[in-house]
């Protein structure tokens, strides 16, 4: 706190700066302006012969007129029209230039906007240079004796007068003109300059969301990807344990068969770790940008199962003493990659469901190939008996259901899940994306 306040006054000061010599400008512009109006205004009062009164009164109304330049930044239409209407007392051309580089140089609102555009400017000039060149016309006979005498053509002398308007009035016109070009063109700049700034701030922005968006799909794609394949075979695994414990004494080739259907569903859960592992390996040695890294978790491998090895995977699950049926329906076509692969892991995970949740039930697997796509259905009848015994039964940590939603409306296809009439579950999907 104790640093906040003279960081403040500072800044204060900075901005006061530029506010007070523009001030002490305007003043000292204004008051040589008021004491060439005061003088040249007397001077012509004095010249036509009126007393002193009207001297004071001509002085004082070119003070006032004068003072007009305080205001030039404001009102820059005043100084000039207090100009216009001293110019026939011989006075007030300092207060027309200042006032018409003003009218130029600056960008003024309300009545004075339409004068500053360049066709009123010129109005304004040659309104000016007329009415100054009427006034030393008229008044060549009283201020110009003297040249007369000496030989000077009249005609010179109104050359003159003319080259002196053209001076007083375009040059400080130019002049301003020019200026206030300047000042848009580098307030043009800035502002533009703030708004790539703004645009590139909001772009760095967008791109640190769609980084942390990549970077949280692949997350949930590993997840996912690291739950299907241990879920699925350490749940067949435990399930022939069990059979193990229970037959190994009284049907030790039972046990055996048992015990070689185990062997043989962890090198299968290892070598599909083997396979998501060395995906993210690749991912992790090469240079590439989050959304990259996403779309190469996407991407299945050669052997990655499919629509193909659903058979196979009803098979594992008969093994396991699981009553499954399936029924294939359709004309069998192509499809993308990750359709199959996405079709293989909904009936995967629905068939790991049935095991964990419906010990005893009856299960039933429909794939039916249908126009554009595939349609699948996992149910299974209402459970037998209570279930396992307590602390037996298989972990569950309630995300199959959310990564086979996931999975499928990635792809753009419809995904349910819900319990049936009859007291068991029904899983459906359906996936459009053919080719």
């Amino acid at each position: 706190m104790s640093m906040a306040t003279p960081l403040t006054g500072a800044g204060e000061s900075a901005g006061l700066w530029p506010r007070r010599r523009s001030m002490w400008f305007d003043l000292v512009v204004a008051g040589t302006a008021a004491v060439e109006c005061v003088i040249g205004a007397a001077a012509f009062v004095r010249n036509q012969g009126f007393g002193v009164g009207w001297m004071v009164a001509v002085g004082v109304f070119g003070l006032f007129a004068s003072l007009t330049l305080l205001l030039r930044r404001r009102w820059p239409l005043l100084p000039v029209v207090a100009a216009l209407s001293t110019i026939p007392l011989q006075s007030g051309y300092v207060l027309l230039m200042v006032g018409l580089y003003t009218l130029g140089a600056y960008r003024p609102e309300g009545v004075a906007a339409r004068f500053s555009e360049r066709r009123a400017m010129s109005l304004l000039c040659a309104v000016a240079i007329a009415e100054t060149t009427l006034v030393s016309a008229l008044t060549i006979g009283t201020q110009q004796t003297e040249a007369l005498h000496n030989g000077v053509p009249e005609y010179v002398l109104l050359i003159m007068s003319v080259l002196v308007a053209v001076g007083i009035t375009v040059a400080p016109t130019m002049l301003g003109l020019y200026v206030g070009a300047r000042r848009r063109y580098w307030e043009a700049l800035s502002e533009r300059a703030e708004g790539l700034e703004t645009e590139l701030a909001l772009l760095a922005e967008q791109a640190s969301e769609r980084a942390q968006r990549a970077q949280v799909e692949e997350r949930a794609r590993i997840a996912r990807e690291m739950h299907d394949v241990v879920a699925h075979r350490v749940s067949l695994m435990v399930v022939h344990a069990g059979a193990l414990e229970r037959v190994v004494h009284r049907d030790p080739d039972r046990a055996a068969e048992s015990a070689k259907l185990m062997g043989d569903i962890g090198r299968q859960a290892l070598d599909e770790l083997r396979q998501i592992l060395g995906v993210l390996r690749t991912v992790e040695s090469s240079p590439v940008s989050g959304r990259e890294a996403a779309a190469v978790l996407a991407v299945p491998t050669s052997d990655g199962p499919g629509l193909g090895d659903i058979p196979r995977l009803v098979d594992e699950s008969r093994a396991t003493g699981l009553r499954v049926r399936l029924t294939v329906g359709g004309a069998r076509r192509a499809l993308s990659a990750d359709t199959e692969r996405t079709a293989y892991r909904v009936v995967q995970e629905a068939l790991t469901n049935v095991l964990k949740h419906a010990p005893g039930a009856d299960a039933e697997v429909v794939v039916a190939y249908v126009p554009g796509g595939v349609a699948l259905a996992v149910s299974n009848s209402c459970p037998l008996g209570d279930g396992p015994p307590a602390g037996r039964s298989l972990p569950s940590g309630g995300n199959g259901l959310v990564g086979m939603e996931e999975r499928v409306t990635a792809l753009g296809g419809v995904f349910s899940a819900g319990a049936t009439g009859e007291g068991g579950f029904r899983v459906e999907a359906k996936l459009s994306v053919a080719r």
